[in-house]
């Protein structure tokens, strides 16, 4: 099909950006790299009468350490993230994350800022990000703010963002030592939405217990889901088969997917429950805890 029609900016700065944002309000949209948002034109299931490409604006492309952060332009290609060695060796969640979304293709164009604030449930980073901790920097009208990730998605396709702003960088506290983290998909084919995902980001204590743990679902709920009460039930504990398979039975109790073509909701909560223990039986071993 064809969009709807829509007035096309192409700005050169992010100030010009923000500007064509709050002046057309809920009437435009962010094109970022277009890989989510311009299926949802096409299909009619969405509709924007001004789209403000922020392609051309420079400084929005990057990875890099500060501060004891990983900091990610919002405009990053995925493919970038998924070739970062700095991304392979320091944070090995985010690199399976990236892998497995869509093809080669899609993330030669999909960006990482694209990906969070698009707000789909079905995306692949909400429930990573989720785990490690990130940070969104939101630049608008008023300058940044930074929103805890915790707090950016607050329902179906709907994020934090306010009117006018605009994702410009994403904050990862780099991870202490003892750590490891896995991001698990089970998918019909390469390049599917998730029938079912798990991420896991966990530290380890010098005695061995679990000093800190991060678990969340894709595709999962109206947003990603994040499992507390697995979290809070491993933590101070030692990682045994045991505390492990009771940490993914709460975590398919913390599921409530929905029905559809990809399998039952009782399925999808199995499929939890499975990827939540092997997400968190390969973070164990990335910590040198296996």
């Amino acid at each position: 099909m064809i969009p709807s029609q829509f007035d096309y900016h192409a700005p050169a700065t992010l100030a010009e950006a923000v500007t064509l944002l709050s002046r057309f309000g809920e009437g435009a949209k962010v094109l970022s790299g277009g890989q989510s948002l311009l299926p949802l034109l096409k299909l009619r299931l969405g509709s924007a009468e001004h789209l403000v490409d922020i392609g051309r604006i420079p400084g929005l492309e990057y990875i890099k350490e500060d501060g004891g952060m990983r900091k990610i332009g919002g405009r990053t290609r995925e493919s970038a993230l998924e070739n970062s060695e700095l991304v392979r060796a320091r944070v090995p969640i985010l690199h399976d994350t990236v892998k497995v979304i869509a093809d080669p293709l899609v993330r030669n164009l999909a960006t990482v800022g694209g990906n969070l604030a698009h707000g789909d449930p079905g995306n692949d980073h909400p429930a990573t990000m989720l785990v490690l901790g990130a940070q969104v920097v939101a630049t608008g009208p008023s300058g940044e703010r930074v929103i805890p990730i915790d707090r950016f998605f607050v329902g179906l396709f709907t994020t934090a963002l306010q009117a006018g702003e605009i994702l410009t960088e994403i904050r990862i506290p780099l991870p202490p030592a003892r750590s490891g983290g896995a991001y698990v998909k089970l998918e019909r084919k390469v390049g599917d939405y998730a029938t079912a995902a798990a991420a896991a980001q966990i530290t380890l204590s010098p005695t061995g217990t679990f000093d800190k743990v991060g678990i969340a679902l894709t595709n999962a709920g109206p947003t990603p889901v994040r499992c507390k009460k697995a979290e809070d039930f491993l933590y101070n504990k030692r990682p045994t088969d045991t505390s492990i398979a009771e940490a993914g039975r709460l975590a398919g109790e913390a599921a409530s997917p929905s029905a559809d073509r990809r399998g039952s909701v009782e399925y999808k909560r199995e499929m939890a429950r499975v990827l939540t223990v092997r997400a968190l039986r390969r973070a164990l071993e990335r910590a040198g805890g296996n």
